[in-house]
């Protein structure tokens, strides 16, 4: 069998002589040959199979600000990388070329998690990321990939929608470290009307990793003009957060720029980005940023107890650093929620393209 191709257990037989996929709320329901909307699902000699286990779109080292995790590590280096396909269909996609392909020649590099683990562990990355795409559509993998990179003291983070079904949500997020998750509005009208998808499920997942597990999390938002901007939907969203996730999960707000289907849509105002990271921080968010944009202030982290900067950031580069060697503000002692080394990485705003080729153990 094509080493590609490994079986999957999150799936049932219907009476109608198809099988449903139970990775995610979609529920694809399949016959012999169908692929999911995902398009790596397969349904293959009568039960569902991942296609493109060990196959990737490429690598590459970034700092971790640009998963972005502002409170996991700063300034380190963490090795990404994604695969084709996606479990939503966003029409604003901003990783459309790689999400929305339909090509298996798009993952024309490929590695096995022993070899993934082996790269990040002598490039010296902190951590792995898988993103581009959503990893919860190439579930196996990403969880073996995980394992891997725990046996050498790797850290693994996910970006990630959060559309996840409730048991296949306990295995993944057990094998994460952390976690970026894109709440992309909050109405369901954007959900079903953007994405093709729903908002419950996706809260669903945000509890679940915060009451459930250890797993950092930090939140993302693209705001888009007209869509998910406003003032009322703003206040909703911070407040759920507040009351359902508590104060400390850090939120981005970033720009969006017209891409894929919306490419009539206007760029995120910077004003907007700075509205709704005072609507947040007014409603109860401790740590609220401003992404896509240069703005010092937007992007660095500030003591919610005295208000001394405490991590400054310009765009991936960090500048001053406040924290003592216990991750608390060195002026007042407040704890800083997070995870922090005694002192900040240095790797900075560098993108190093990898291939994994040079990693791959001889046989």
């Amino acid at each position: 069998m094509d080493s590609t191709v490994v079986n999957t257990k999150y799936w049932h037989r219907l009476d109608d002589a198809r099988i449903q996929c139970d990775l995610c709320p979609r529920h694809c329901r399949l016959r012999e040959g169908q692929r999911g909307l995902c398009y790596v699902r397969q349904r293959l000699d009568d039960q569902v199979k991942l296609v493109s286990y060990g196959r990737s779109s490429g690598f590459c080292v970034d700092p971790i600000e640009k998963k972005p995790l502002n409170h996991f590590y700063p300034g380190s280096s963490v090795l990404s990388f994604g695969t084709a396909g996606c479990n939503l269909a966003c029409k604003f996609c901003q990783n459309w070329d790689m999400s929305k392909s339909r090509e298996m020649d798009t993952l024309a590099d490929r590695a096995t998690p022993e070899d993934l683990a082996r790269a990040a562990d002598e490039m010296d990355c902190r951590s792995v990321a898988f993103t581009y795409n959503d990893p919860v559509i190439f579930h196996e993998y990403a969880i073996d990939v995980a394992d891997a990179c725990r046996e050498r003291g790797i850290k693994s983070v996910a970006v990630t929608a959060g559309y996840i079904d409730p048991e296949p949500r306990v295995e993944f997020f057990a094998a994460m470290d952390a976690a970026n998750v894109d709440l992309k509005a909050f109405t369901d009208r954007f959900y079903h009307k953007l994405c093709g998808g729903h908002l419950a499920p996706v809260l669903e997942t945000l509890e679940y990793i915060h009451t459930e597990t250890d797993v950092w999390m930090e939140l993302t938002t693209l705001l888009i003009p007209g869509e998910n901007d406003s003032d009322g939907e703003l206040q909703a969203m911070t407040q759920w957060v507040v009351e359902h996730l508590g104060p400390d999960v850090p939120m981005h707000f970033t720009a969006f720029h017209p891409d894929w289907k919306m490419r009539d849509v206007p760029r995120t105002p910077a004003k907007t980005l700075t509205r709704a990271r005072r609507i947040a921080l007014e409603n109860g968010v401790r740590h609220a940023f401003t992404g896509n944009v240069h703005d010092r202030d937007g992007a660095s982290t500030w003591c919610p107890e005295c208000g001394q900067l405490l991590i400054e950031r310009d765009w991936y580069r960090l500048g001053r650093w406040q924290l003592d060697g216990d991750g608390c503000c060195s002026q007042c002692g407040a704890v800083l929620a997070g995870h922090f080394d005694a002192r900040p990485g240095t790797f900075g705003a560098q993108r190093i393209p990898v291939r994994l080729s040079r990693f791959r153990q001889s046989v």
